[in-house]
């Protein structure tokens, strides 16, 4: 009898085991953003001095990423942490440009996005299919990427960063506010912006005003928009507030309903997030969001004006390491050569 007892008390032991392991297995299949390396040897003060920077480096334009981890890196005293965020068939190309270039000495993590959590969410665009890469999308998930910082700092991968980062980590967040952006109405007068043609900075140019849902929203389709290009975020209270949760149903919402689309503002990301955040974010001091350098490969800036610009965004179609483009040279004082040698650019003069 006392044999059998323990018999069951080992089967029983043993079924406990398999449960736990299946469950363990279960809750990380799911996970949605996972670092690579799982360091967490910091301690937290460590934490508390360092600057939590998020970059995207996609397949094709990895190479935008490395310039713009260049410039801020060499630009700054501050301890940066960069998190690299890529789909699991990059990681390895991404550890190898880093490792094996310059860019060896930086404080880096490396993290899978797990592009599954978008199954549903986004509506077949033709217009600008490049918009609707997975990784455009890594900015509605940042706290499922930060989880020991309270501020974090979020990049577009075409960007050059000319001023000290601290800077725009020291950016006053109001209180209740999850983040703070560049209002499309606070563009200095020396970018010019008349002689961009097509050039959206309200939200009727993201949204579709001829849809109830959109009218319903009570939102002035005259209202300033705002670029998320460039994003100081607090995540206690992106978390409380569930900011990513109110972001993915808009998404759902728009797979039904079709309330915004890449042929209006180019805005598949921008569109979800001028309306979850309107009237409560902060504001960039906006020499910290130069943007629409992309936008038109014949307007040029002056270079005084360049010269004074904190960050430059090459947001729009033509990019600084293809052609046509403006201000390409600027871009490509910090581009890193691929050790790979699959990163080009493509300039008539290269």
């Amino acid at each position: 009898m006392a044999l059998l007892r323990k018999i069951n008390q080992v089967l029983l032991f043993l079924l406990i085991v398999t449960i736990c392991g299946i469950l363990y297995k279960k809750a990380h299949r799911g996970t949605v953003l996972r670092n690579e390396t799982d360091d967490d040897s910091e301690t937290p003060e460590d934490m508390e001095d360092e600057i939590p920077v998020v970059i995207c480096a996609a397949a094709g334009r990895m190479g935008a990423a490395m310039a713009a981890i260049n410039s801020i890196y060499s630009n700054t005293e501050a301890n940066i942490l960069f998190y690299v965020v890529g789909l699991r068939n990059t990681l390895s190309r991404i550890r190898k440009w880093i490792e094996h270039s310059k860019l060896r000495e930086i404080n880096f993590k490396i993290v899978e996005f797990n592009p599954m959590v978008l199954k549903g969410k986004i509506r077949p665009d033709s217009a600008r299919p490049e918009l609707l890469q997975p990784l455009n999308f890594v900015r509605f998930y940042l706290p499922l990427l930060i989880h020991q910082h309270e501020k974090v700092i979020y990049l577009d991968d075409d960007v050059i960063v000319q001023g000290d980062i601290q800077e725009l980590y020291d950016t006053t967040l109001a209180l209740g506010h999850a983040a703070a952006f560049s209002d499309d109405c606070d563009l200095p007068s020396s970018q010019d912006i008349h002689r961009l043609v097509g050039l959206q900075n309200t939200y009727m140019g993201y949204l579709d005003y001829r849809k109830k849902t959109i009218k319903d929203l009570g939102i002035s389709p005259s209202t300033c928009s705002f670029n998320p290009g460039v994003i100081v975020a607090n995540m206690t209270e992106w978390k409380h507030q569930r900011i990513t949760k109110q972001l993915e149903k808009w998404m759902q919402k728009n797979v039904e309903e079709n309330l915004y689309s890449s042929s209006l503002g180019g805005g598949v990301a921008t569109s979800p997030m001028l309306i979850v955040f309107h009237g409560k974010y902060s504001t960039i001091n906006p020499l910290w969001h130069i943007r629409h350098l992309g936008w038109n490969p014949d307007t040029r800036y002056s270079e005084h004006f360049l010269q004074e610009a904190k960050l430059l965004h090459w947001n729009g179609r033509h990019k600084p390491w293809d052609f046509p483009s403006v201000h390409n040279d600027l871009w490509e004082s910090w581009f890193v050569p691929d050790p790979a040698g699959i990163f080009k650019l493509h300039h008539p003069n290269s």
